[in-house]
């Protein structure tokens, strides 16, 4: 007998990709000047120009099959101890080789930590809006998410409703800053408040909660924000990151977990995290590119292209009427609906080729995502169907 809940999960699919996949159809048809994509958060601008200067030093420096070999299943030392060198220069903490496990990317991180955190009958909880993946993630192992709402309008966190969400079975908090779908970077005064909050938890159940900072949009603010790292306000944090976002390397695959080393049984859960790699085949992450990445940390690619997409899209649509939180990080806009259904909302602009994800997706209806990281002419051309839409639901 095959899992019912895995055949589920198959079949389900991702309607982010979903709604994309329409898009590409329909580009074909009409061409992809006409239909307005907004779906897939992926990155539109190229790599800093050190990412293909490194590249092509590990070609022309480099063996091919030195260059093309089996990585270790955690990644090479010199990765580790690059990555390691530049948390602890950064952020003040101090961050050793074996303290840094090179991943697949965050996804790989979300998965194996759901595993070995909730393995024993633990829950995750997390902020809504959230990636949906995190759900199946918990579901996938048994278990099951519970989703805390944040404060109305603004996104930020609420304390209060934190603190109610917490019960004894919670084992992970995953926290997302900046936010895939809202765009919102969680303030530091809500961070700490959290951090406090979990820590006196912590002593009333008798257990470690994890924080798992999912951050890999950590390096797109805006207008001066801050972007605050979480081990920084909570020991028992354990820091993801990619390349994808900020470095724009989404296909490439590559990231890193990393642990504090006064974190609350660090050594067994490195442990169990390198296990269930090796359980679930996330081994051995692509040997150029774990190199070039490592040689390249802090550079990001042009983000000012996506400020001026953000402050074009945002300051359209509410001028239109539409309501939208204001974006301080991510390349995402969540507008709030001009009727309850939000995939009614995402079906009717279809028709006019306007592609946008329904916030039920993200556990937030009645909100759309626009993922903004498309080129300025894409959302230059969009917004008279975006203004047809207002005057159809009487919103200008």
């Amino acid at each position: 007998m095959i899992d019912k809940k895995l055949v589920a999960g198959g079949n389900s699919g991702n309607i982010i990709r979903e709604i994309a996949e329409y898009g590409a159809e329909q580009a074909k048809k009409i061409g992809a000047e006409n239909v307005y994509n907004f779906t897939i958060g992926s990155p539109s601008i190229d790599p800093p120009p050190v990412v293909r200067e490194t590249m092509e030093r590990y070609l022309d420096s480099v063996s091919a099959a030195k260059l093309f070999t089996y990585a270790p299943a955690v990644g090479y030392p010199t990765v580790r101890q690059k990555i390691a060198d530049y948390l602890s220069k950064t952020h003040g903490i101090p961050y050793r080789a074996q303290d840094v496990i090179v991943t697949c990317g965050t996804s790989t991180c979300l998965a194996v930590l759901t595993r070995v955190l909730l393995s024993c009958g633990g829950k995750a909880m997390t902020f809504a809006p959230y990636f949906m993946d995190y759900k199946y993630y918990a579901e996938s192992v048994g278990s099951s998410l519970i989703e805390c709402p944040t404060e109305p309008e603004t996104f930020q966190l609420d304390l209060n409703a934190a603190e109610r969400a917490i019960t004894p079975d919670t084992m992970m908090l995953v926290v997302n800053t900046p936010n895939n779908p809202s765009g919102v970077v969680f303030r530091r005064e809500g961070l700490e408040g959290l951090a406090a909050l979990l820590e006196r938890k912590q002593k009333e159940y008798g257990h470690p909660i994890y924080i798992v900072a999912d951050g890999p949009y950590r390096e797109l603010v805006y207008d001066d924000q801050e972007s605050v790292f979480l081990p920084e306000i909570y020991r028992n944090t354990i820091d993801c990151f990619s390349f994808s976002k900020g470095m724009s390397l989404p296909g490439e695959r590559v990231g890193f977990m990393a642990f504090r080393q006064d974190m609350d049984d660090r050594d067994d859960l490195f442990a169990a995290c390198v296990g269930v790699m090796r359980a679930y085949g996330y081994i051995c992450v692509s040997s150029m590119w774990q190199q070039v990445a490592a040689d390249c940390l802090g550079a990001t690619s042009d983000i000012s292209k996506y400020k001026e997409n953000r402050d074009l899209l945002y300051g359209s649509l509410t001028e239109m009427g539409f309501t939208c939180v204001h974006p301080d990080g991510a390349f995402y806009l969540f507008v709030k609906t001009p009727e309850p259904d939000a995939e009614a909302f995402c079906r009717r602009a279809m028709q006019d080729n306007l592609l946008v994800v329904p916030g039920d997706s993200f556990g937030t209806p009645g909100y759309v995502r626009a993922a903004y990281c498309v080129d300025h002419g894409t959302i230059e051309r969009s917004l008279p169907t975006w203004r047809k839409l207002a005057r159809e639901y009487g919103l200008s």
